[in-house]
């Protein structure tokens, strides 16, 4: 590939809902080889980190360590990573007062509204706000690409994306197959994560904690453990997946939650040139970057905080994790390591 190439395809993943990493790798698979380039590239830019997840979520269902001080730790790790992500994510998405307002708005939607569909509806309203504020920027790029993708195909792809999405919570509650359940709670989740990895984190939560699957606990151990995990953070779907079905769980949580991303880069490589110059959609995508930041703080105070900073011990301690993360400029499985350690030296205290 050529740069000009790959940063073209950089942006069009940055524009699509899912893991941009991720559909990075898919998109230079199918540029490279076709459909089969792209789920070869997936498995292999994903299996490393899908297996650690899964030997990690059954070596803890298998022992019961989720109230074990290490285990605590990796909680804390999860509110400096977090943080972290949070403000370095604003500084991108939010940069002028209607695009913070739009954000403070969702944070307060989020906060006061919880349930399942909040998350969606706010995704929804800040993309038509961000339609009616932005509708008339210009954009900003000109240069014309192609992609080895027929149209016929993206359409069919593009069909699929959105007949799963209406389809699978209707087979949902007309079949009540737990894999049925699990399939279509990822493959939501996948599919309307915008912003970066870490956006994923509320909408799994509130797909699987309280519904009873698994507990905050145990939620929070393996977001903490899945830092330490190189690969997409979308991987954290095989850890669920193993904690709730085993290593099947585990697998069918991976296809699922990646499932929209490979429809979705698959279906818009042949119209990404008519896409990008519309300022229209550009305009929406600008709102719903701006809404990711407040949902994100949302999921920062509950469940992150809440269950995590039980004292001024706790405090202290995710304030030197966070230095160690933005001031020292430590790799993140050092600060995982350290606050696994911590924790457990804590809790022998």
């Amino acid at each position: 590939m050529d740069e000009r190439s790959y940063a073209d395809l950089v942006a069009l993943c940055q524009f699509l809902p899912g893991p941009a990493s991720s559909q990075v790798g898919m998109g230079v698979g199918i540029m490279r080889a076709g459909i089969l380039g792209g789920i070869v590239s997936f498995i292999g830019f994903t299996l490393p980190s899908v297996l650690v997840l899964i030997l990690f979520a059954l070596l803890l269902k298998g022992n019961d360590m989720a109230d074990t001080g290490w285990i605590h730790g990796l909680k804390i790790v999860a509110v400096a990573v977090v943080a972290h992500a949070i403000i370095g994510m604003a500084a991108k998405l939010t940069p002028d007062l209607k695009r913070k307002t739009i954000a403070l708005l969702a944070l307060v939607i989020m906060l006061i509204w919880q349930n399942v569909i909040s998350q969606v509806v706010v995704i929804f309203l800040s993309a038509f706000v961000g339609f009616l504020l932005y509708k008339n920027e210009a954009a900003d790029d000109q240069v014309r690409m192609k992609f080895p993708i027929s149209r016929k195909s993206a359409v069919i792809c593009l069909s699929s994306f959105f007949g799963l999405l209406i389809f699978l919570p209707i087979l949902r509650e007309i079949s009540s197959l737990e894999w049925v359940a699990l399939f279509d709670s990822f493959y939501r989740s996948g599919s309307l994560v915008f912003g970066g990895g870490h956006v994923v984190l509320p909408l799994l939560e509130r797909e699987f904690v309280p519904t009873g699957w698994l507990t905050e606990e145990q939620f929070l151990a393996g977001y903490g453990a899945a830092q330490a995990v190189p690969g997409p953070l979308f991987t954290f779907a095989a850890y669920i997946g193993s904690v709730i079905d085993g290593w099947k769980g585990g697998l069918l949580a991976t296809a699922a939650i990646f499932l929209p991303a490979f429809l979705l880069i698959t279906g818009t490589l042949p119209f990404w040139d008519s896409l990008r110059r519309n300022p229209k959609i550009k305009g929406a995508l600008m709102g719903v970057n701006a809404a990711v930041i407040g949902i994100l703080i949302a999921a920062f105070y509950h469940p992150i905080w809440t269950s995590s900073v039980l004292g001024p011990t706790d405090f202290a301690f995710a304030a030197i994790l966070f230095s160690m993360l933005v001031f020292w400029k430590l790799p993140p499985w050092i600060v995982v390591i350290s606050g696994a350690l911590g924790g457990f030296l804590t809790g022998m205290i």
